[in-house]
């Protein structure tokens, strides 16, 4: 019973079939945003909502019972236990945010999307990497924060008046978001020379450190594509050796019993 239990939750049609619940569960999530739709096609909504609960719930039980403790060993099942089971918790208002986590499930479809799940595979190989250029840019910023409050707050302490807007405020020329107009400008119409503190600021951060990170996801992905090619091919390969070794034993045993040959039925 349990194997045939496993077995029907392992066919393509059935994980398709989850999948797509999961991503029409997200769907209804995003309507309840909406006021106007709720005000039109809430109860339906909430009845399909509650509908899609009940199959994941449906679908969590039948792999408790069909894989036993092995459930816990998959991390995707794990993460699917904890959000049904956040769902299952009242709806009270602190609790309400932490219903509503079941749009993360739609992470799922990166398990299904060869090339999403790349994508992700080599960002998640890229962490160590990007620890490493995180730490350096925290550096950065606290040098530069620090020397900002230290030569502008007191002139301009809505932007450098403290060590967190200083941050803030580097973090936002660094992204290049109204830097020039919105601050760098009005700071160098008091301190002319302020750009020789800016200027460098951008070239280490947003062109060098940041590109670095691009750099570093970027290789990380085609590492994973390229651990997956050597995958398959392996694959292939020992799916023709395989292949060949039973051609290999079929020859010896024709050659083996000549009573199969043709001349020796003759």
């Amino acid at each position: 019973m349990r194997q045939q239990l496993e077995n029907f939750l392992l066919q393509d049609r059935v994980r398709y079939a989850i999948l797509g619940v999961i991503v029409f569960n997200a769907i209804l999530l995003g309507l309840e945003t909406s006021p106007s739709i709720m005000a039109t096609w809430g109860p339906l909504i909430k009845t399909l909502d509650n509908i899609c609960l009940a199959i994941f719930i449906i679908e969590i039980a039948a792999k408790l019972i069909a894989f036993g403790p092995r459930f816990f060993r998959d991390g995707w099942n794990i993460f699917d236990f904890v959000i049904v089971a956040i769902a299952l918790l009242p709806a009270t208002q602190g609790l309400a945010v932490l219903r509503a986590m079941r749009v993360l499930r739609v992470f799922r479809v990166l398990n299904a999307a060869p090339r999403l799940r790349r994508v992700v595979e080599g960002f998640i190989t890229a962490i160590p990497g990007m620890a490493s250029v995180f730490l350096l840019m925290a550096i950065i910023f606290y040098i530069g924060a620090v020397m900002a409050t230290k030569l502008f707050g007191a002139d301009f302490p809505q932007w450098f008046g403290t060590l967190g807007r200083s941050g803030y405020s580097l973090f936002q020329i660094m992204t290049l978001e109204s830097w020039s107009m919105g601050i760098v400008r009005p700071v160098m119409e008091v301190f002319p020379f302020a750009w020789a503190f800016f200027v460098p600021f951008i070239m280490v951060t947003t062109f060098a450190v940041v590109n670095l990170l691009v750099g570093l996801i970027v290789n990380s992905m085609a590492d994973a594509h390229d651990e997956e090619a050597d995958a398959a091919t392996d694959n292939y390969r020992d799916e023709v050796m395989s292949r060949l070794k039973a051609i290999e034993t079929a020859l010896e045993k024709a050659t083996n019993n000549p009573s199969n040959s043709p001349k020796g039925k003759q």
